[in-house]
């Protein structure tokens, strides 16, 4: 699915709608509040780069139905219009790539030393800084960016899919 950051409010409440076990509606609540607060950092006035890369399969996926899944695809397509943000996508055409599958996020600063990389799963997320993770995380990345269409493509082949819709 689209990184965090990228989701429309719909598209994060449709996610949250069908976490096993089931979230009550007040931790919903307070989880899209924080998501949608913490996509305010792509705006600030100094605001980091965002490079996401991500998978036809989530840009096809329909979490909250036809609409909702039109709206995410239509903000997928404005967002990098941001100069700091980046949007690649894999095809499927594209084969087999490492970590396929898995969501990480891979918080790189000034101090390489202190970058993090988060790993998603069912049951929560899990931090990672060792070296050798950090390496084996960055070379996940690099291929994927390799096999990822240029943002120019990508964007062509968003729109192509929510045409499709």
């Amino acid at each position: 699915m689209p990184p965090g950051l990228l989701q429309t409010s719909d598209h994060a409440l449709a996610v949250f709608r069908v976490v096993v076990p089931q979230l009550p509606e007040q931790e919903i609540a307070l989880r899209l509040a924080h998501r949608v607060e913490r996509q305010h950092v792509l705006d600030d006035d100094n605001p980091p780069g965002f490079v996401a890369i991500v998978h036809e399969a989530s840009l096809r996926m329909r979490f909250g139905g036809r609409a909702v899944a039109r709206a995410q695809l239509g903000h997928l397509l404005k967002k990098p219009e941001q100069e700091n943000v980046m949007l690649l996508v894999i095809p499927f055409e594209a084969g087999a790539f490492p970590g396929a599958g898995q969501t990480v996020v891979y918080a790189e600063g000034p101090v390489a030393q202190l970058d993090t990389v988060q790993i998603d799963s069912s049951h929560g997320p899990d931090f990672l800084h060792a070296e050798a993770q950090l390496a084996k995380y960055r070379a996940h990345l690099d291929w994927m960016e390799r096999i990822a269409l240029s943002p120019a493509a990508s964007r062509d082949f968003i729109r192509e899919i929510a045409n499709s819709l």
